[in-house]
């Protein structure tokens, strides 16, 4: 269980989540993607409150990256465009309108698949699935982006790659907000502007990540000592007693 007193994210702020393995993570992610509800209090998205509104009209304003997710044999335009319908390929006689196939053009240029637009799922490279899936969650033009581990499984040219997409898509759009879990500070994008440490449930830091990202904290949320620094925008930890 979660212990959140509380937790404001506005737009145009993107959130880095880190914690150790079961702090609570992938739970608060689930309730800021209206997949799960809280046992108690109470939390507003997007200026509805959850538990009073029409959830399935709010996931179409909030994009969801699982890249556990999988689809089908299906090509990176298909998989994008079957974000609209929020299924797995294209339904059986719906037809996409002008805008939807605009917008699922302008997300796949934007996580740069372009040149892959007709890869199918089952050829693609794990860094092409996960960008592949961020498209498919932009196609609905959401306000609040939510990714659970974006880099896992990947190797280091598809990790920078998947932190350029990050940078660039908040650079193109200024009033999106973004929840990023992750478990290595090496994972967070340079554009991140806040940070939350969780611990045992509970909140340990949170708040700009100029402020919160610091030695300190991570050596109290690892319970080890920590060393952490920063190069070009982005962070570097490692263990304080360890080798050099």
């Amino acid at each position: 269980m979660l212990a959140l007193e509380q937790l404001d994210i506005s737009a145009g702020e993107h959130w880095a989540i880190l914690g150790p393995n079961g702090a609570g993570k992938s739970t608060l992610l689930k309730v800021l993607g209206t997949r799960e509800f809280p046992s108690r209090g109470h939390v507003d998205i997007l200026g509805e409150t959850l538990g009073r509104t029409d959830v399935f009209a709010l996931r179409r304003r909030i994009g969801y990256v699982d890249p556990k997710q999988r689809l089908g044999d299906i090509d990176c335009t298909e998989a994008v465009m079957s974000g609209i319908t929020a299924s797995n390929g294209l339904i059986p006689r719906w037809e996409p309108s002008k805008r939807d196939l605009q917008v699922t053009g302008q997300s796949i240029e934007l996580v740069g698949m372009q040149t892959r637009a007709h890869h199918r799922w089952m050829r693609m490279s794990q860094g092409e699935k996960a960008r592949t899936l961020i498209a498919r969650a932009l196609v609905t033009e959401p306000e609040l982006l939510l990714l659970d581990e974006p880099s896992t499984g990947l190797d280091l040219p598809g990790r920078e790659r998947i932190l350029t997409t990050l940078d660039l898509l908040r650079q193109s759009q200024k009033r999106l907000a973004s929840v990023t879990i992750t478990h290595h500070v090496e994972e967070i994008a340079a554009s991140t502007t806040h940070a939350l440490l969780i611990k045992d449930g509970g909140v340990l830091a949170a708040g700009e990540i100029s402020e919160t990202l610091n030695s300190r904290n991570l050596s109290e949320l690892y319970d080890m000592d920590v060393d952490l620094h920063t190069y070009r925008g982005r962070w570097m930890s490692f263990a304080a007693d360890g080798p050099r």
